[in-house]
């Protein structure tokens, strides 16, 4: 902990001000009494420096580097504070590509991001599930130089009959001894104990660098096993670093976001929780056990601190020594944002730089930029995915051809060959939470790395299943769900469904189809079927015919959502045929090189089906101005509909 001020209170930072205020539970604070501040982050994906690579500019709403500054600030009036992180730290920008792709880990070597975090000074932290991108080996050596403990007692080498006998990779958790002062000035011992959890999911995202090697349990399973064992060595507090987001669907031993139900465990105190990008508390959740205005899961206090540095997670914990342990009053859960939006769009930064984390990385900076504007070719025409959810779009055009080209020349000459060649991608940048610009947008030109890395923002790595004409269809009855049903002659409807991600919104090319919006969503937003007799894809044809439901296709994809990410049917890991050693990036890389000159042109095969009377409304970046005009000449009537909120522009399309 960091002790340096003997005062019996703690400090909270106004982050519009930059003033420091005395948190209510410090002045409140007896003998006997302390009250602790957790501070915590995640879903940092190397995001050390207020720096967009992608669109190569600064930028006010991400970075540690910023996040740091509030930290610093606390802890500069602060008596008690421990700060932890949540996992996916090291994987999600350039930075991260540049390090495992250009500079590479050896032994010995001190990854950017860590170098942050230790110099931040980290008390404790967990793994995510983006931890395993590069593989196990690359894992362990960024977590070889981290000077503070990395638990989860949920992922294994192998599983045992138990989970107090499966062979874990890491600790399951720590048991830290620090001392706290109390509201009278005397120091007094605690121990916090902090345990760690990452999605099962881990094994079909990341299924090539772990399969065979490694298993996972359940996060409820796990913690079940492992918090009596850490109240047994005598854990005054017990907080779960929880990789893993807030869901009231129903509990299942894997799902995926479970800290609702995690909160449930006897004997967890606090949860920080992550991975969906999201803030906690907000009234983005909502569901019983789930108090969205008081911060708690099922009466516990808990935090998720949005992603990219862009917030720090506070748990305040009015803790009382009771015999000779210590017990959770009264809590509060927070988050400080490092940034506001403005109601003319416009930025304003909150904080400011914390020095020591832009010289431990701004080497890595540098090279990171030299990496990323490399140039690998030129486009004739420009790359951006402003209306990607509404219309064919140029941005998952080159993705597609470059995904076929690869698979076409690769499966020549086997027992694959001859069969028809489809690819499936999805938009990555298509605004929602990551904001009004965030989105992709390469002008005519040179195309650099980052231009391709911006198209494509994971580091997956190409495979393509064999499926039928039939699984074809249900997986773009899936992608459909990206769209709320639509009343026929109603006016500016609310078309996109906010709670499914763009990456799930696969666009199929080498087929033709059109999306009835007067149907129901055939699947709910975690690949249930909930209306099977609901069918949005009509219209489908393969070579201006109507599909075939059992003729059998090769789709080139990703291992993500081959080994069953998303939850589509006819990629669960059964159906891969070819698994590439390349990542979907590079080979978007190679075939610009091959081409030259790259001119991808949306050929509009999906759409609407018409219905008449009927408008809707979507959100999308003020710069889609600039490429309206575009899409109109595809046969999309649209037309701007005014300010949406937080920024993004409104249109109205007829369908």
């Amino acid at each position: 902990m960091h002790r340096l001020s003997r005062r019996a209170f703690l400090a909270s930072t106004t982050a519009a001000t930059g003033m420091i205020l005395l948190h209510p539970f410090s002045a409140r604070a007896a003998a006997g009494q302390a009250h602790l501040r957790i501070l915590t982050t995640t879903d940092l994906h190397c995001h050390a420096q207020a720096y967009d690579y992608y669109a190569d500019r600064p930028s006010d709403t991400l970075g540690l580097a910023r996040t740091a500054s509030i930290v610093a600030a606390i802890r500069a009036e602060a008596t008690n504070t421990l700060t932890v992180d949540n996992g996916d730290y090291f994987q999600g920008n350039p930075m991260g590509d540049w390090m495992a792709y250009s500079h590479g880990m050896h032994e010995g070597d001190l990854h950017p991001i860590m170098a942050a975090m230790n110099t931040l000074g980290y008390d404790a932290g967990t793994l995510g599930n983006h931890e395993f991108n590069y593989g196990v080996g690359f894992l362990d050596l960024v977590n070889a130089r981290a000077d503070f403990p990395i638990v989860c007692a949920n992922f294994a080498r192998a599983l045992g009959p138990t989970p107090r006998e499966d062979q874990l990779h890491l600790p399951p958790y720590v048991i830290l001894d620090r001392m706290l002062t109390d509201g009278a000035g005397a120091a007094l011992p605690i121990r916090v104990g902090f345990i760690g959890f990452l999605p099962p999911q881990i094994m079909q995202w990341d299924r090539a660098h772990l399969e065979g090697n490694f298993a996972v349990r359940g996060i409820v399973e796990a913690a079940r096993a492992w918090v009596p064992q850490m109240k047994e060595e005598g854990a005054d507090i017990i907080i779960a670093l929880a990789h893993t987001g807030i869901s009231a669907s129903g509990y299942d031993e894997y799902m995926e976001n479970a800290a609702l139900y995690l909160a449930g465990v006897d004997g967890i105190d606090a949860l920080v929780c992550g991975h969906q990008h999201l803030v906690f508390p907000s009234a983005s959740f909502s569901g019983d056990g789930i108090d969205a205005e008081a911060g708690t899961l099922m009466g516990k206090p808990a935090v998720m601190a949005g992603f990219w540095g862009s917030h720090l997670g506070i748990l305040d914990l009015m803790l009382t020594r009771d015999g000779g342990s210590w017990r959770i009053d009264t809590s509060q859960s927070s988050t400080r944002p490092i940034s506001q939006r403005n109601e003319d769009r416009s930025i304003t930064a909150l904080v400011s730089d914390w020095q020591p984390i832009v010289d431990v990385t701004d080497e890595a900076h540098e090279a990171t930029l030299a990496y990323v504007r490399a140039e690998v070719g030129q486009t004739a025409v420009p790359l951006y995915s402003y209306f990607a959810l509404v219309a064919d779009d140029p941005s998952v055009q080159i993705v597609s051809e470059a995904q076929k080209w690869y698979v076409a020349d690769i499966l020549s000459g086997t027992e694959h060959a001859g069969l028809p060649v489809l690819s499936a991608a999805a938009p990555f940048k298509a605004g929602g939470r990551g904001g009004p610009e965030y989105y992709t947008d390469v002008p005519v030109g040179p195309v650099a790395i980052k231009n391709v890395a911006d198209l494509y923002l994971y580091p997956n790595t190409l495979m393509a299943v064999r499926i039928t004409g039939a699984q074809v269809r249900e997986w773009l009855e899936r992608s459909a769900g990206m769209f709320n049903q639509i009343t026929p002659g109603g006016g500016d409807q609310v078309l996109l469904n906010p709670s499914f991600p763009s990456y799930n919104f696969d666009v199929i090319d080498g087929v033709t189809y059109q999306i009835d919006l007067s149907q129901p969503s055939r699947y709910d937003n975690d690949g249930t079927v909930v209306a099977p007799e609901a069918h949005r894809i009509v219209n489908l044809k393969f070579d201006g015919a109507p599909i075939d439901d059992t003729a059998e296709f090769i789709v080139a994809t990703n291992n993500y959502r081959a080994g069953g990410g998303g939850h589509f049917p006819g990629a669960d890991g059964s159906t891969i045929v070819f698994r590439a050693p390349d990542t979907n990036r590079d080979i978007i890389v190679r075939y610009i090189v091959e081409q030259g000159t790259i001119a991808p042109a949306a050929d509009g095969n999906w759409g609407f089906a018409p219905m008449p009377g009927t408008s809707v409304l979507f959100e999308t970046g003020p710069a889609a101005a600039h490429y309206v005009d575009e899409v109109r000449a595809r046969g999309v009537q649209m037309e701007p509909a005014g300010d949406g909120e937080n920024g993004f522009a409104l249109y109205r399309i007829a369908l």
